[in-house]
């Protein structure tokens, strides 16, 4: 044990009743609240920005193609779907790919009356995202040749048209000329995403129904929906199948889809950055000024150790080694306690949000070791840093003066 150990065990205890062992308690409190804080807003931010974005690309696939034109209704203009573009679409990272078509539509009941979006998707769908937030009933079976009047509606489409699986539901449409017509569908199974934008507009059906009223032929898609290896890279992947489709079509992200939903996420980080910077502000300071108040404190034995001969640097490091111990009691506290608090949520649900205003029923937590090591590392080289600056009072003990008045 080399002499700065010794020392500082010997003139810094937790335990005793004096000024500086109250400050050094509520420094390890202060370290210990701050560190909580922190991993708790970075756990809960990338949950959030997640599960949303999970959602959002579940429900609208990361990248769509569609064909080029002005239009901005929900009515789209087709396009075939046939082996030339099947060729260009041939790449690597591309995981599936799914015709799908949109068109506007009304439901009415005897007592109320809905605008709808009818999402039509073929056999070869792949419900494995909306079949995870069913709910109710079961997900529609489609055949590729023929025409299916199963319907697949959201829990909130349901509950305002008072419908329940297995009931009839009839749905209107407006043709080209202007003329009104009815068809007539049956509920198979109720779902619930939580996305509020889309629970309330979407229903699925089958995509030769949308072909059969609109007039296409069997080849021809509304868009298509394109599945990719890493989500991370849609940037480039949607770059690259941009400039392999023919010009007559565009290819879109998720993130263009629904800009609104995914500037929210990004306006998270600004809120977890202020977070993190008023906790290392509030902590810092509050270490500082422990260090401050031990340093005057103990002014008496600083003048006895250099009048001893210990040099500035020796003194330094005795308060800073033992500072530091302060420091990594609050932190493995603050560790305990943070990670403790997202474990009980992400397994209990315990606090729970609006699904209108959050898009998610629950606060959504999300640990990541290599998060937690960076916060801890980065927070515990800044406060040792921050802790240089009390230190330098030490330079002007002078032992003839600190002495005389003990």
């Amino acid at each position: 044990m080399n002499a700065a150990t010794f020392i500082s065990k010997r003139i810094f205890s937790l335990s005793k009743e004096n000024l500086s062992s109250t400050v050094m308690r509520i420094a390890v409190t202060s370290v210990a609240l701050g560190i909580a804080i922190m991993l708790i807003s970075i756990a809960v931010v990338i949950g959030f920005k997640n599960q949303i974005k999970d959602k959002v690309i579940g429900f609208v696939a990361p990248i769509h193609i569609q064909a080029l034109n002005q239009n901005e209704s929900i009515e789209e203009t087709p396009f075939l779907f046939d082996s030339v573009l099947t060729a260009r679409l041939d790449k690597p990272f591309i995981t599936e790919m799914h015709k799908t078509a949109n068109k506007a539509g009304i439901i009415k009941t005897e007592d109320e009356i809905q605008t709808v979006v009818l999402k039509g998707v073929d056999s070869n769908y792949n419900w494995n995202y909306i079949g995870s937030y069913l709910i109710n009933g079961n997900i529609p079976q489609y055949i590729e040749n023929e025409r299916s009047n199963d319907v697949l509606i959201s829990n909130i489409i349901a509950a305002k048209m008072n419908l329940n699986v297995g009931d009839p539901v009839r749905i209107w449409f407006v043709d080209q000329d202007l003329k009104a017509r009815g068809r007539k569908f049956n509920v198979t199974g109720v779902y619930e995403t939580g996305l509020q934008e889309c629970d309330e507009r979407y229903v699925y059906c089958d995509l030769n129904q949308i072909r059969r009223l609109n007039g296409w032929n069997n080849r021809e898609v509304g868009h298509l929906e394109i599945w990719v290896d890493d989500e991370k890279n849609i940037n480039d992947y949607n770059e690259q199948i941009y400039y392999s489709i023919p010009t007559n079509l565009v290819s879109y992200t998720a993130m263009e889809t629904y800009p609104q939903i995914f500037d929210w996420l990004e306006l998270q980080d600004m809120n977890v950055l202020i977070i993190i910077v008023l906790m290392l502000l509030v902590a810092g300071i509050t270490i500082i000024s422990m260090l401050l108040i031990i340093i005057l404190e103990r002014t008496s034995t600083i003048g006895l150790l250099k009048a001893m001969g210990a040099s500035n640097g020796l003194i330094r490091s005795i308060f800073l080694k033992r500072s530091c111990r302060i420091l990594l009691i609050g932190m493995a506290i603050g560790n305990v306690i943070g990670i403790g608090l997202c474990l009980i949520q992400k397994y209990t649900n315990l606090i729970t949000l609006s699904p209108e205003s959050y898009y998610l029923s629950a606060v959504p937590i999300e640990l990541n070791i290599w998060n937690i090591l960076a916060l801890n590392i980065g927070t515990l080289i800044l406060w040792i840093l921050m802790l240089l600056l009390p230190t330098m009072l030490i330079n002007n003990v002078r032992p003839s003066k600190s002495i005389r008045f003990e």
